[in-house]
């Protein structure tokens, strides 16, 4: 493969998640948030595992920074962890949780490092889910509550805010299909979520402005999906349709059109009625952004069910729970083909080429940045203790140069962060996936190097793609 060279001020960073490495979750002042109790569900993580401890990054957080420093990133998104905040239920801010993202966020800026600071990394409170959680409205307005209060600490040092991680999972998962917490099945439900997510980002970026000014920086990061029809016909170009307007358009239309697609409302008229949609939601969600996050893994291939049709509305309510996708019963998702990840995911650097492209088209002036990029293959660590993971080498060579064709070809690509910093919780999977550019001995808490974590070095160093495999 041909080096692709990136511009100079090209922002190279890493990336993690509250509840996935820090650990800590009882230490001052943290109360449980429906991670700690989806875990203590038996058998809903694969391993049995937790984020109770995790990386320990909560107390080995300037480790880490060294670490990244040494690695040669200009960013770390990490999140913030609303339970630290916020612990109860009145709403009281916990002056220690607040202390501790300030010191990480000296830290990193002490180290040249730019804060990325994602508010919700799906660690909601466990009382607010007990209040109703995301379909709730009430959630959203105390999201802008904690919004609030961490921009009036932080908004003079973070550099990018995030209001939310992929609520594409948050709603579906959490809600519809229970994979992930809290760990319901009920698609009106899912719904609901969706639009206050939503609003809650609206509502995240209008506090983090009146307390961090109008020029703070403000994003939120979406998982869109990249779909292929699995043939020309007209019924599997109609699946895909369907599909993007439930995995993509019910958050790319009200953040940046203000409105959301006619079609979404008669593709799920069946599951929900849109009652929990207000007069005014719509110009609350739609706010000023300053970039749009973008995490790709892989692509999938949809077909539409043979003689399948919608059930109508009791019908619906009658039936058996049937996955993620609220409204979709009438589509199928095909196997995956070719090599495939630890996760059973597909590699396919195309689809992030195409996913960049499609968004640039549709909104020109926005700029971009892929907030995460990474995949889990099964580490095997050497009698030294060295770890060699030439597939996840090859995995980081192909879709940076697939991003690389993206902006070639036009797209505002600002930034790319790698999936994961370190090795850590993977939800549902527990323990036994791994994304990290360093490997963790969770016996000891050790960071090991490996492979993918000196060719991302020598590529940050130089703004150039090393070859993927020393040999080349």
């Amino acid at each position: 493969m041909t080096p692709r060279s990136f511009p100079a001020d090209f922002v190279w960073g890493t990336a993690t998640a509250a509840y996935q490495v820090e650990g800590a979750t009882t230490a001052d002042g943290r109360t449980p948030s429906i991670w700690d109790t989806f875990c203590a569900r038996p058998g809903a993580i694969a391993d049995g595992g937790s984020g109770q401890v995790a990386c320990d990054q909560y107390h080995r957080y300037l480790d880490d920074i060294a670490l990244m420093a040494e690695l040669g990133v200009k960013a770390y998104r990490f999140s913030i962890a609303w339970p630290r905040i916020q612990p109860t239920a009145d709403g009281t801010l916990n002056q220690a949780g607040l202390d501790h993202y300030s010191r990480l966020t000296d830290a990193l800026l002490a180290h040249g490092i730019a804060p990325v600071a994602t508010l919700y990394h799906w660690d909601l409170p466990q009382y607010l889910e007990d209040a109703g959680g995301w379909p709730a409205r009430d959630t959203a307005a105390r999201f802008g509550d904690y919004a609030a209060v961490v921009a009036g600490a932080l908004g003079d040092r973070i550099d990018t805010w995030t209001t939310l991680n992929e609520p594409w999972c948050s709603a579906y998962l959490g809600y519809a299909d229970g994979e992930h917490a809290p760990g319901r099945r009920d698609h009106p439900a899912a719904l609901a979520a969706a639009h206050h997510l939503n609003l809650a980002h609206g509502l995240g970026v209008q506090a983090i402005r009146a307390q961090a000014g109008g020029t703070a920086r403000t994003s939120i990061t979406l998982n869109l999906q990249v779909l292929r029809p699995a043939t020309d016909s007209a019924a599997d170009q109609r699946a895909v349709a369907q599909l993007e307007r439930i995995g993509n358009d019910i958050w790319l239309g009200p953040l940046l059109d203000g409105r959301y697609d006619e079609r979404l409302f008669s593709d799920t008229a069946h599951v929900s009625d849109w009652s929990f949609l207000r007069d005014g939601d719509l110009a609350q969600i739609h706010q000023p952004l300053s970039l749009l996050g973008i995490n790709y893994y892989s692509s999938s291939t949809v077909r539409q069910r043979a003689g399948a049709v919608p059930p109508t509305w009791p019908e619906a309510h009658s039936r058996p729970w049937r996955g993620a996708w609220p409204g979709c019963e009438t589509v199928e998702f095909l196997p995956p083909t070719g090599p495939l990840t630890a996760m059973g995911w597909n590699q396919d650097p195309s689809g992030l080429t195409e996913l960049l492209l499609s968004v640039h088209r549709r909104w020109p002036e926005l700029e971009l940045m892929v907030t995460e990029n990474g995949s889990a293959f099964d580490d095997q660590v050497a009698d030294d203790g060295s770890i060699h993971d030439r597939e996840r080498v090859a995995y980081l060579a192909a879709h940076i140069e697939a991003l690389g064709q993206a902006m070639a070809a036009g797209a505002p690509v600002r930034g790319y962060f790698a999936w994961s910093l370190i090795d850590n919780f993977e939800w549902a999977c527990g323990y036994t996936k791994r994304f990290g550019l360093f490997g963790v001995d969770f016996q000891t808490q050790a960071r090991i190097w490996k492979d993918s974590a000196r060719w991302y070095q020598a590529l940050v160093r130089t703004g150039q793609t090393p070859a993927a495999d020393p040999a080349d």
